[in-house]
């Protein structure tokens, strides 16, 4: 069953949206933020800010976490050397923050760690702290990668650090 309503609001976003609530300065601090994060771990962090999904896929149903599992996919998140690649994946149209490891990451940490991780970022971006709840999210998942996966004498980038937008 297609919900209009989402239809409408994604299919009718203004497609520069985004900008409002993460600016160039923001981007540019997220990025800082992953490239620091990564020095300490072997982990590849990827940040993905979707402003609105294309129509047809919300027309099909398509939720915020099917197309996460897509972006996911598509870059190449899952396709690092040890498997420690994590998504912080959002979807402004739907509100929706997801973050989504790769099985090297999922054998050491409980999904609950990140559910909460989400919630202290969706927190912040309910009070329109849009670069405080990345920052904050950048950083807990931080934490988690340096406590299993610390950095080692090979700690190659793999991914990009800037954030993409789509």
């Amino acid at each position: 069953m297609v919900n209009i309503k989402r239809w409408l609001r994604h299919c009718f976003s203004i497609k520069w949206g985004w900008r409002q609530r993460f600016p160039v300065a923001t981007l540019s601090s997220i990025e800082r933020a992953v490239a620091d994060s990564e020095r300490l771990h072997r982990g590849e962090l990827c940040f993905v800010i979707e402003n609105a999904m294309p129509g047809e896929k919300v027309w099909r149903g398509l939720s915020a976490f099917q197309r996460a599992l897509e972006v996911f996919a598509e870059q190449g998140v899952w396709d690092t050397e040890e498997n420690t690649g994590v998504l912080i994946y959002l979807c402004l149209a739907d509100r929706e923050v997801h973050i989504l490891a790769d099985r090297g990451v999922n054998r050491c940490v409980q999904a609950g760690q990140w559910e909460r991780i989400v919630e202290v970022m969706q927190n912040e971006f309910r009070h329109n702290r849009f670069q405080q709840g990345a920052l904050l999210g950048v950083a807990q998942v931080t934490d988690i990668l340096v406590k299993h996966f610390p950095a080692g004498d090979a700690n190659q980038n793999e991914l990009p650090n800037s954030p993409a937008v789509i």
